[in-house]
């Protein structure tokens, strides 16, 4: 399959892995083109108000990434079985995403037609990137990922009905939507003026504050700068949103440049591998984080001779996270930096429901739980929830704020939380002997935490699995197994 204009489609079957979709995945057009769909999802009010109430992307950006990047190659999979599994888990998920937004206008994540409009931003964004990258598509290969978008909308839904069958009509759909029904929401402001500017490091990078905050400040306002003005011309009219002077000639560089990548030779951009390594916490005993922590500590030492020679400004200097600020001595993390980095996963200021609900979702994926499994570990964290609001919620606003937390400085370990423990090690515990083996012990810490943990016999047993995960979740130790899973951004 060709993407420039003169080749043909007809030939690579839906979901193998020649498929248009799928030779995008190394793409380098496609993080400006993902950053775009995502804006035009979060414009829609029922997806920009689950995304608000429910996403942990301004907390933990980096980790939804992942996580997104992740199902994405699973729903594409040539094997039909990894895509019927995916999209049950999704399907499962989103059933779970449901209220009002801030005007009493009713959301619900498994609506059928605003899935619909999901695809159909991956698909038009899709198009628009190989068009601005100086590479349109022609029109069989267009029809043809076309088809591949909506199967993939069938593997959700059971059918693609919501988007229409012929492509002409989709467009007209598409138009129809940005015209009539997209507005600017909260979350679709956040990712545009705040999530650029104010991105946390990725775990690998988290401690080297002053280089992740210098390439911040350039980058951060160019990707809002870009995004911007590739948006539908209707809908920046009718959100109002500001064009900076020579927007449309920076955008178009970008795309130009970023469509340049075609020359490399194949294979040199991964970009699983790079997800993978930006997700690795630098303490992680992956030799990827060994290589990478080696070059940072280097960078350091030329970044201290730099400020010696000229002192860098204050925002340079500071980090998304004062160390400071969120630990303390001995490895524990404070109060406040506990309750940032740690319970409050949709870092909306508050502890409520979905940041619960976030916790369980994420460690229910990075251990590709089944639906009983994964039933038992949202029951467990819903009953810590009560919990936690009957201890914590003093002002009886159905949340906890950062000073009800604060104020309380309670211990975490209740009964509750012992039993959301409980069930992580009997979801380990496959084959139910009471512990962990060699096998079990490697799908849980190497490979959903990238860690290797020492024990005495080989086995790791339920107290000692317990005592870990309390002595994260109420000790607010840091530098334990769970922190890049709950804590990094």
């Amino acid at each position: 399959m060709t993407t420039g204009s003169t080749g043909t489609a007809d030939t690579a079957p839906l979901f193998s892995p020649q498929s248009q979709f799928r030779a995008f995945f190394d793409d380098p057009r496609w993080a400006l083109a993902i950053i775009r769909a995502t804006v035009l999802e979060a414009a829609h009010p029922q997806i920009g108000a689950a995304l608000a109430d429910n996403s942990t992307f301004v907390a933990h950006p980096w980790r939804r990434l992942r996580n997104t990047f992740l199902s994405m190659r699973r729903m594409f999979d040539a094997d039909p079985a990894v895509r019927a599994r995916e999209a049950a888990r999704l399907n499962r998920l989103h059933a779970r995403m449901s209220g009002t937004d801030t005007r009493g206008r009713a959301y619900d994540a498994m609506d059928r037609a605003t899935r619909a409009w999901v695809v159909a931003t991956l698909f038009e964004s899709a198009v628009t990137m190989c068009r601005l990258s100086g590479q349109p598509l022609d029109q069989d290969t267009m029809e043809h990922m076309y088809a591949e978008y909506r199967a993939f909308l069938a593997a959700l839904d059971g059918d693609a009905r919501e988007l229409p069958e012929d492509l002409n009509d989709f467009w007209r759909y598409f138009d129809a939507v940005v015209e009539s029904e997209l507005e600017n929401t909260e979350a679709a402001r956040i990712i545009l003026y705040r999530l650029f500017d104010h991105l946390p490091a990725p775990a690998l990078l988290d401690g080297a504050p002053a280089l992740w905050a210098a390439g911040r400040a350039v980058v951060g306002p160019l990707l809002g700068a870009i995004t911007v003005s590739s948006l539908p011309e209707p809908y920046r009219r009718r959100a109002g949103l500001p064009e900076m002077p020579g927007a449309p000639t920076l955008m178009q560089g970008a795309y130009l440049a970023a469509g340049l990548t075609r020359f490399l030779p194949e294979g040199w951009i991964d970009a699983e591998t790079i997800v993978e390594v930006l997700s690795l916490s630098p303490d992680s005993d992956d030799p990827r984080a060994r290589t990478v922590t080696a070059l940072r500590a280097r960078m350091k030492r030329a970044l201290a001779l730099l400020r010696l020679l000229t002192p860098l400004s204050g925002e340079f200097g500071r980090g998304p996270v004062p160390a400071a600020t969120a630990v303390t001595t001995e490895g524990r993390r404070s109060t406040e930096g506990f309750f940032r980095e740690v319970l409050d996963q949709t870092g909306d200021g508050h502890l409520d429901w979905p940041d619960l609900a976030a916790m369980a979702r994420e460690l229910a994926t990075r251990l590709d739980l089944d639906e009983p499994e994964e039933t038992r570990l949202y029951d467990a964290f819903a009953t810590w929830w009560r919990e936690l609001q009957a201890a914590l919620d003093t002002d009886g606003d159905g949340r906890v704020s950062a000073d009800e937390y604060a104020a309380a400085v309670p211990s975490l370990a209740g009964p509750a939380l012992i039993r959301v423990a409980e069930v992580l090690f009997d979801a380990t515990d496959k084959d139910g002997s009471g512990t962990i083996d060699a096998d079990e012990y490697r799908a849980l810490f190497r490979t959903a935490f990238h860690r290797d943990l020492t024990t005495t016999d080989g086995t790791y047993g339920r107290s000692a699995f317990v005592g870990d995960f309390l002595s994260f979740m109420s000790g607010r130790r840091t530098g334990t197994p769970y922190d890049p899973l709950l804590a990094d951004a």
